[in-house]
């Protein structure tokens, strides 16, 4: 008996943590559970295409136009009578409209998964993003989100019921990223194996240079950080990986703060663990943010965090415990969480170590998948609800139980 057939549709299969999850997903869950197609509204990259390990996925591309685009719907219900799977899964604002879509072309169970916003969509609060995932609310069986924060929003802002919601952290791969062996720390950068209090201190940071990570707070409090450090313009250093819109400001930002030579931007990288092996402290000043993979890789690497206090974030760093939260934009608060981090690198370690057994304890791969399978194994196991009008909330007509 051939296994179900699920339809991913993301807008781009392309480096980012959505993009991450759903590769780490496919490629751990049983192959005889559940058959995979990506589909992809603009396209993907080639490259990132090699970290799919099951050579018998389908990834398309519908190609579809910026701006309204009808005929990408029709390119995509035609797709999706051709597959006819049991399941679809949209993830984002991107996507969630084509819930309707998968409707018309008869798919029996749809999920839509909500992982977080971006600059245009602070807190998710964008009015017109808002009525349009309102409408849509109706073709949705059941909601994923990433975080608590998320589902608190969808019931309070969206008008989803409890019931519709489930709640699942992303999983990190705790065996690729792993703190940097004591006989490497020395060329890694790592505290493990070295005189931390006499050492140099690198910050660094993984994420797409748009606005929405904010890169600009981490360099002024790196400016501020490193002329009160004794020693700072030596004894202190800044990673910065990944690309996007904002790379040339930044760049410029660090020439006119005087940081240029402290500061270090590596573009994108493929080799994310051994980018992590290299710091001594990781920091992710989002305004915004759903469950932030990178905030478990770097745990899982054995670092301390330091995360603004915005979406998910509270919910992975356990504040004087895994690592320090602050207010988001606050350029002070942040540049005095790193000066501690500098001046205490027994508390470096400390939160380190926390933060790695937190991660291998409650964020495995293996509990990811196993949720997800919950998740399509009820859809399947019922029958599909009446779809009521597009206007009405009825939450509980909407539901399977």
């Amino acid at each position: 008996m051939t296994s179900p057939l699920i339809a991913h549709i993301i807008y781009r299969l392309d480096v980012g943590g959505l993009e991450n999850g759903l590769v780490n997903l496919i490629n751990r869950m049983p192959p005889d559970r559940y058959r995979h197609t990506i589909i992809c509204l603009a396209g993907f990259d080639q490259s990132f295409l090699s970290r799919i390990r099951r050579p018998e996925i389908e990834v398309i591309s519908i190609d579809k136009r910026p701006g309204k685009d009808l005929l990408a719907y029709a390119r995509l219900w035609r797709t999706l009578r051709r597959l006819q799977p049991q399941i679809v899964h949209t993830r984002n604002i991107g996507t969630v409209d084509l819930q309707w879509v998968a409707l018309a072309a008869g798919v029996p169970r749809r999920v839509h998964g909500e992982h977080g916003w971006d600059a245009a969509d602070p807190a998710g609060q964008n009015l017109h993003n808002l009525r349009i995932r309102r409408a849509c609310r109706p073709a949705i069986h059941r909601y994923l989100v990433m975080s608590r924060d998320i589902a608190t929003w969808l019931e309070r802002d969206v008008g989803v019921a409890a019931t519709r919601i489930r709640q699942v952290y992303s999983g990190v791969d705790s065996e690729r990223f792993q703190p940097a062996a004591p006989d490497s720390a020395a060329t890694t950068g790592g505290c493990q194996g070295r005189d931390a209090s006499s050492s140099p201190v690198t910050f660094g940071t993984v994420g797409r240079l748009d606005a929405v990570k904010n890169h600009a707070v981490l360099l002024r409090a790196f400016r501020a950080i490193r002329d009160r450090v004794p020693g700072g313009g030596e004894r202190l250093r800044l990673i910065i990986a990944g690309d996007g819109p904002l790379r040339s400001d930044l760049e410029s930002l660090a020439a006119d703060l005087g940081v240029a030579r402290q500061v270090e931007f590596v573009g994108v990288r493929n080799d994310v663990p051994q980018v992590m092996r290299a710091l001594d402290v990781f920091v992710l000043p989002s305004v915004n943010e759903g469950i932030s993979n990178t905030i478990l890789e770097a745990m899982a690497t054995g670092l301390p965090v330091i995360a603004s206090r915005v979406g998910g974030n509270p919910e992975l760093v356990t504040d004087g415990c895994t690592g320090l939260t602050f207010t988001p934009n606050s350029v002070g608060e942040l540049e005095e969480l790193m000066r501690r981090y500098v001046e205490q690198p027994d508390m470096r370690r400390v939160h380190g170590q926390a933060g790695r057994a937190r991660v291998v304890r409650e964020f495995s791969l293996e509990s990811m998948v196993s949720a997800y399978l919950d998740l399509y194994d009820e859809l399947l196991s019922v029958s599909p609800p009446p779809v009521p009008a597009p206007g009405g909330r009825s939450p509980g007509s909407a539901r399977i139980s």
